[in-house]
């Protein structure tokens, strides 16, 4: 056991976020770990419609590109990556790291661990066999009523498999779905020894995940509070943790970078997505987030001390997406004077034209952009009234998706024979989409078995 202080940069909080975060986080000052997060539950449907697609798909690409802009990094065995672009098929994904350290005569020098065991898709039926219903956490049903149109079930894992990986000799370590804070957490537990037991530290380890797991939100970026005061987003700092064997770590991030860290940045990240704050639940730990104590240590370093957590509940939630119709989304934009009006008369004419037609949906929906449509009722009756311009977007959804297709074809006549002062159309129809609905449920940790390989 060590007691140094690891540092962890967080180089990736989205897929699509910055390519070249990675390297300005490992060269931009010491560094031992790097951590990508690419996944979120509508990831993960992206990501299963690509592998439908093609079979060689479906992870998050932009790794391979990560990863191979701090290679020269992992070859002096200066810095580690975890990283869970496996998304639904960490298979291809290894494969494609693997290729590209082959093409930089690397493979060998640099050791891949791949962790698998999250996709209970070809379980499913076993697992509801075996008394394993995977009720949706939020409407109670059980998993049998969608089973026919089920595409997809992740287990969110826990670090533990992620720490072997690096025990085993990994200097990159890939992985389907994990909950976000592992990938932070299990080097933590590989650098200092931490066990299950070890609630606290766990929870230490898990803010600190979730401080960094958002990439630059942490350090600025997506921060309400004096905003306008934040400088040099233009080359915005991503987060680094400094953490001690205590489990007590600050915030911090390369000097001479944009954005800022401080009590107000990491609080707003400290709030993002949690539920309970007294009961944050991970695969590795129940933390209270009430507990963390916050000091600003100025020159953008924060430091968090003092977490509690309690022993994991012995469940894993499951994040699965069925079959759920169609949907098609139009646009137009109308130009002022009277953009608002011109929008809802649009709007209604639209809609008495697929009444005409016997186009019924499930469901149609209309929003206004510029005129009060992100605030609602709260944007009062009199929200755009005079704005410049606005966008009218409608979108349908059913289960006929030839019916959502007919749909298609009815933007377009508003631009000649609706209101004026139409802009912003460019020809191109709506595009019939196949809508992939969450299904959220837990199953009893003992049913997921992570299988952990270190590669060729």
């Amino acid at each position: 056991m060590t007691s140094r202080v690891v540092r962890i940069g967080g180089g990736s909080g989205m897929w699509g976020d910055d390519l070249d975060a990675p390297r300005r986080l490992v060269e931009g000052g010491p560094l031992d770990y790097l951590m990508l997060d690419y996944l979120a539950e509508v990831t993960m449907s992206v990501l299963q419609r690509q592998k439908e697609r093609n079979p060689a798909e479906g992870f998050a690409r932009d790794v391979v590109g990560a990863i191979e802009s701090v290679l020269p990094a992992l070859v002096a065995a200066r810095v580690k990556v975890l990283a869970n672009a496996g998304g639904v098929n960490p298979e291809a994904c290894a494969a494609a790291v693997l290729a590209m350290l082959d093409r930089n005569a690397a493979r060998g020098t640099v050791r891949v661990g791949l962790v698998t065991g999250d996709d209970l898709l070809p379980r499913v039926d076993a697992l509801l066999a075996a008394g394993h219903e995977l009720q949706n956490m939020e409407t109670g049903e059980p998993l049998a009523v969608v089973r026919d149109r089920l595409v997809s079930a992740n287990a969110y894992l826990g670090s533990a498999p992620l720490a072997e990986a690096l025990a085993l000799g990994a200097q990159v370590v890939l992985s389907g779905r994990c909950h976000d804070a592992a990938l932070t957490v299990a080097p933590l537990r590989h650098e200092f020894g931490w066990t299950s037991s070890d609630a606290d530290l766990l929870a230490a380890g898990t803010v600190a995940g979730h401080v960094i797991e958002c990439g630059a939100q942490a350090t600025g970026g997506n921060c309400s509070a004096d905003w306008q005061t934040i400088g040099a987003l233009d080359d915005i700092g991503y987060p680094i943790v400094e953490v001690a064997s205590d489990g007590s770590f600050v915030v911090t991030k390369h000097a001479g970078t944009g954005g800022r860290v401080s009590r107000q940045t990491v609080t707003e990240q400290l709030i993002y997505e949690i539920g309970d704050p007294a009961r944050y639940v991970t695969a590795d730990v129940v933390t209270d987030f009430t507990s963390i104590r916050l000091d600003d240590l100025g020159n953008d370093r924060v430091r968090l001390s003092g977490v509690r957590g309690s022993p994991a509940t012995g469940k894993l939630k499951v994040s699965a997406a069925y079959r759920d119709g169609f949907k098609a989304v139009g646009t137009l934009v109308y130009a002022w004077p009277d953009a608002r009006a011109k929008a809802e008369a649009a709007d209604r004419l639209l809609r008495a034209r697929l009444e005409r037609l016997g186009l019924r949906f499930e469901r149609v929906h209309t929003e206004i952009i510029g005129a009060g449509a992100v605030h609602g009722a709260l944007a009062g009756p009199d929200a755009g009234r005079d704005a410049p311009e606005v966008q009218l977007r409608v979108g349908v959804r059913d289960a006929d998706r030839a019916k959502v297709s007919r749909f298609t074809r009815e933007i377009a006549p508003l631009v000649l024979n609706g209101p004026p002062s139409v802009t912003g159309y460019f020809g191109a129809r709506a595009k019939v989409e196949e809508i992939l609905a969450y299904w959220p449920a837990l199953i009893d940790a003992a049913a997921v078995i992570p299988r952990v390989e270190l590669l060729a």
